[in-house]
């Protein structure tokens, strides 16, 4: 079945399809510091007509399109797409949005046991108990990590003994590319934030055209178990970046996204724009993500996605140097990136149909491409998770030719062991590094050996972004898209927890 829409109010082709990269700070909701994806190069709207053909109802009975005109003679944006496929329980898009109640959650459908051992991971230890762990010996939560603790201390010496050079380069600020004009400028540093630079070692993409690398944001979180379900009932598999605060505050939805054989990836502690912070302040970040993770799973991922995407070559030095590859999302242009923006649902910064327009002009780019693709989501939001599993994974689904939709370590043709450092085959997939102290973090169940060489440490490490505290985020009011208004902070309330905006 094919569902689609469209509104006579505004050309979907004059509608602007991207925003600036530069735009905004990449503290605040994500729409206003990097580009969204721009239409197929080839592709022209469809005819513009009144009304709408999108489902609307759970109960799969035709629903609203979700876009309605103002009381105000305010001009709204059209958008023009076909969906092949909807999933018959799918939300209606007209209640997808920042005023939509919270809906019930989920029980998880299993839940992992003790001592289990993961027998589709050779060599993988036993599960963990996540019911010993105490979230007193972990810093608090969703805010950056001190960098006085003996952690750190050891980690710190783990990434100086790992043989590699930190480049000196000084910490971007608060305010994105335009309070960063010299640092945007300066393509030396290649930084993704301001023109999309990447260097081989980040993952952009799949290898192999029509494939799909899967992935989600910000988890786990009460809504991740309705991810899963739909997950399981397809048969797919996914990677999971997540953050460190979550995975302490759900270790258990964590320990099953694991033993159902999804990736899980690194998404730093607290969730920062990692270029803005001092090379200790990087450290603790990505160490507790990946202390809390092993403590969970007992196995330490080897692949992060910086949050934001904001990684430079300072970023991705230590990132190596502790045993971290970066992964980012695919971007076409300086302009334009893999990015459904289904995170800003949430905020009302965005809206349930434009995110199905984002999703339709990624596929009309991704199936021109020569390789595959890798698309950023989240899992974090009931939105972002509705969306995904009613309307933008069923579309997926039903594309013809098909897409191979799989984990990003299986897009790269590796097997789901070489996603963990204790299990992976160091002889077939050599590590950032080959030391003790990068790959490991000083945990005692890692055996390579350590490399000689020491790093050149950033004076920057010390220098501006050096003396900010638990209170480094805050920052005056970001004017965004549309006039939009956000804090540096930008922290939502979510049940009871404190969580980033994205």
């Amino acid at each position: 079945m094919k569902l689609s829409t469209s509104s006579a109010l505004l050309a979907a082709a004059s509608f602007p399809a991207l925003v600036a990269a530069c735009h905004g700070d990449p503290h605040v909701a994500r729409q206003v510091h990097h580009a969204r994806q721009a239409p197929p190069a080839s592709s022209a709207p469809a005819p513009a007509s009144s009304g709408s053909s999108v489902p609307s109802a759970a109960s799969g009975a035709p629903p609203a399109s979700g876009v309605s005109a103002p009381a105000s003679s305010t001009p709204v944006p059209t958008f023009t797409y076909s969906l092949l496929s909807t999933n018959p329980t799918a939300v209606p898009l007209s209640s997808i949005n920042s005023a939509a109640p919270s809906s019930a959650t989920r029980p998880l459908d299993s839940t992992a046991t003790p001592g289990a051992t993961p027998s589709f991971l050779p060599g993988a230890p036993p599960l963990p108990n996540a019911a010993l762990l105490l979230p007193s010996n972990y810093p608090a939560l969703d805010k950056p990590p001190p960098t006085d603790s003996p952690e750190v201390a050891q980690w710190k010496q783990d990434v100086a003994n790992s043989g590699v050079t930190i480049p000196d380069i000084a910490p971007t600020v608060l305010g994105g590319c335009p309070a960063n004009a010299a640092a945007a400028a300066d393509t030396s540093r290649c930084w993704w934030t301001c023109g999309g630079c990447t260097r081989d070692t980040d993952v952009t993409e799949c290898p192999t055209r029509m494939e799909w690398g899967l992935t989600y944001d910000d988890g786990p979180s009460f809504y991740t178990s309705d991810l899963l379900n739909y997950l399981d009932q397809q048969n797919l598999k996914s990677t999971f970046f997540v953050v460190g605060s979550r995975v302490i505050s759900f270790p258990n939805i964590l320990q099953t996204q694991y033993m159902g054989q999804h990736q899980i990836a690194a998404h730093t502690w607290s969730h920062p724009s990692l270029t803005t912070l001092s090379n200790d302040e990087i450290i603790a970040e990505l160490g507790w993500s990946k202390k809390v993770i092993k403590d969970v799973l007992g196995v330490t991922p080897n692949m992060m996605r910086p949050p934001f995407g904001d990684i430079d070559d300072r970023v991705r030095a230590i990132s190596k140097a502790m045993g971290l590859t970066p992964v980012m999302w695919t971007r076409i242009s300086p302009l334009a990136t893999f990015d459904t923006d289904d995170f800003n649902i949430h905020g009302g910064l965005t809206s349930a149909p434009q995110v199905l327009q984002n999703w339709e002009n990624i596929l009309g780019n991704a199936t021109k491409l020569d390789s595959g693709f890798i698309v950023l989501e989240h899992d974090l939001f009931q939105q972002s998770v509705e969306i995904a599993t009613g309307y933008i994974l069923p579309d997926a689904i039903a594309h013809e030719p098909s897409f191979s939709i799989k984990p990003v370590i299986a897009c790269l043709n590796k097997p789901l062991s070489d996603a963990y450092i204790e299990t992976n085959d160091n002889t077939t997939n050599p590590p950032p590094v080959s030391g003790t102290g990068s790959a490991a973090l000083s945990i005692p169940s890692q055996t390579n050996e350590v490399s000689g060489g020491s790093p050149t440490l950033s004076s920057s490490a010390t220098g501006s972004a050096g003396t900010k505290g638990a209170d480094s985020n805050s920052a005056a009011p970001v004017f965004g898209a549309a006039g939009s208004v956000a804090f540096g902070a930008s922290i939502i309330a979510l049940a009871g927890l404190t969580v980033f905006s994205m």
